[in-house]
């Protein structure tokens, strides 16, 4: 039995200790926002929050994010409204084919949380492990600098 808190839910799963995170959160949980990509923790396709930090929950064994407070893409709305992120990634225009952007989004809210203002080295380096095949980059970056003039 593995017990996991995800978007401030306790969810008491019966599954091995070594099941990947992704896997519990789309298969047990059902939250399938997290994308599968590489399976190798490359591409970031699969980042989650834990502690705030992201992750990649490809690589990450349940047993390693017991006891940690997890947030997936779905828990970035409060009440049905999107967070900053999540607001300026529409308005910007960032996704062309969307497949990474629930990565890039939790990655950039990460960024947010520890670093308000960030520079563009701040912004490249907190990015630099989440892929983007359709090459949105510089939406990207508009977008995290958006949201960091945004107030909420």
């Amino acid at each position: 039995m593995v017990t996991l808190k995800v978007n401030g839910e306790q969810h008491d799963l019966d599954i091995e200790a070594e099941m990947p995170l992704l896997w519990a959160l789309r298969t047990e949980i059902g939250l399938t926002g997290t994308k599968y990509g590489c399976g190798i923790a490359q591409c970031g396709a699969c980042t989650v929050l834990m502690d705030g930090r992201p992750v990649r929950s490809c690589s990450l064994p349940v047993s390693g994010a017991q006891g940690h407070e997890i947030t997936t893409i779905e828990g970035l709305s409060k009440d049905g409204n999107l967070n900053k992120v999540q607001q300026a990634w529409i308005a910007e225009d960032v996704p062309q084919c969307g497949y990474c952007q629930s990565g890039q989004i939790m990655s950039a809210t990460a960024l947010l949380n520890r670093t308000p203002n960030p520079d563009d080295s701040d912004i490249d380096a907190a990015m630099a492990g989440n892929i983007c095949r359709c090459g949105t980059y510089v939406r990207i970056r508009r977008a995290i600098r958006r949201a960091a003039a945004t107030k909420a």
